[in-house]
């Protein structure tokens, strides 16, 4: 048929460029984060074990004993399921808890849950804007597909400013009159490239041009200050910040999105949003769950500071074996390959040869060219395995003679 060709030219075309993904098949092991088992042979049930250094459950949280023992205990006492939407049956005790508990934690009015990260930006996003007629979006050019998305979804004009380039946002806001509504989109951690957005200079812009914000803090919440509040709780603009978006599927490790904002903007998404209105909710036992892991990473810094300590600590070797990274002042390490499957190759060498498993990151996730090895070193990862890291991608650049100044290192 008509269909099957042209889908499977889609297909091909990937297969080409090298942007096809393949999915491997890993079994994460309670207690033992960050090894896990991999599933070397789909025909054949053996599992060999790997060390994971690409997952974003930063801190290991969805191992912590304190966080499955909760959730055990509120599945065996409310079940599995949540029973519906919010609106008609799902709207669980645990989920305004954990909503009151991210709240405080970024000190606003009131917090609403998602069933993720994801789906809180493209629904908050979307429905703000078009409520805010004559509205005009400023976003960042390396924002999230889901912000993207949120504003394709929205009648409102978009002005894509040059990434963390404030000359350039103000000279596009400076193009609305002051009564046009404005939203600043914009994230504080950067996933692909580690780098922090500028949060206090577009703050000063938005004051100075009654622009309302929108900050992206999924990468951080749970990883900067003193309470895991993110980076604009750290450098004490929290406050001065109209919506702090973040998730619990990163840091505090278990799944789910969220938004913190006044009363007013949380009952307008809660009245409108149709991706809030018209999904189940988060398991209550999740809820709960995640609100232990929260109330945890509150008190505790001990795995922020061991976390902080290994990135350093890949940082140095990977210096001194002259592996080319992005460096940055964030707990994500972008090692550069340039080439989708040159970047392909070195993973299944990592993995193959070395079991180390670290997923290439190609097109579209990252412009064409650009293609790397995110690794996000966790506090518990050790020095032995940083070393035997950094040996094994010696090993792969060479072998895939991706890097000239290092065969002759």
């Amino acid at each position: 048929m008509l269909y099957s060709e042209k889908l499977k030219n889609s297909i091909n075309k990937l297969k080409t460029e090298g942007s096809y993904r393949f999915f491997n098949e890993i079994q994460r092991c309670a207690g033992k984060h960050p090894k896990a088992l991999w599933k070397r042979d789909h025909n054949n049930t053996d599992m060999t074990d790997i060390i994971v250094w690409c997952s974003n459950d930063y801190l290991g949280m969805s191992q912590n004993e304190l966080v499955i023992s909760k959730m055990i205990n509120s599945i065996k006492t409310m079940g599995v399921g949540s029973g519906g939407t919010r609106n008609i049956s799902g709207n669980s005790v645990e989920i305004v808890n954990l909503e009151n508990e991210i709240a405080a934690l970024h000190n606003k009015e009131k917090a609403m849950v998602f069933t993720s990260g994801y789906i809180a930006n493209e629904a908050t996003i979307s429905t703000l804007l078009n409520i805010l007629d004559n509205s005009v979006v400023f976003s960042d050019e390396k924002n999230h597909a889901s912000i993207i998305s949120g504003i394709k979804k929205s009648s409102a004009r978009k002005e894509i400013f040059k990434h963390n380039d404030l000359d350039h946002l103000e000279e596009l806001i400076k193009k609305y009159p002051d009564d046009t509504n404005k939203l600043i989109v914009f994230e504080s951690v950067y996933s692909m490239d580690g780098d922090f957005g500028n949060i206090e200079g577009i703050i000063k812009i938005a004051k100075k041009h009654n622009a309302l914000t929108f900050l992206d803090e999924v990468h951080a919440v749970g990883m900067y200050g003193d309470t895991g509040a993110g980076v604009a709780d750290k450098l004490g603009l929290a406050n001065d910040i109209d919506i702090i978006q973040g998730t619990l599927g990163k840091a505090y490790g278990t799944i789910g999105g969220y938004i913190s904002s006044t009363n007013l903007i949380c009952d307008v998404i809660r009245s409108y949003a149709s991706g809030f209105i018209f999904t189940t909710a988060i398991p209550p036992a999740l809820a709960s769950a995640a609100n232990a892991s929260i109330q945890y990473l509150k008190k505790s810094k001990v795995e922020r500071t061991l976390q902080q300590e290994n990135t350093i600590l890949l940082k140095k070797y990977l210096s001194k074996a002259k592996i080319p990274f992005l460096d940055n002042e964030s707990h994500i390490v972008p090692v550069m390959v340039y080439n989708p499957k040159k970047c392909k190759e070195i993973s299944n060498i990592l993995l193959n040869d070395f079991g180390h498993y670290i997923q290439p990151i190609n097109y579209p996730t990252v412009p064409m060219g650009l293609e790397r090895l995110r690794i996000t070193p966790g506090p518990l990862h050790n020095e032995e395995m940083i070393a035997n890291l950094t040996n094994a991608l010696k090993h792969a650049f060479m072998k895939t003679n991706e890097i000239d100044y290092i065969k002759s290192a």
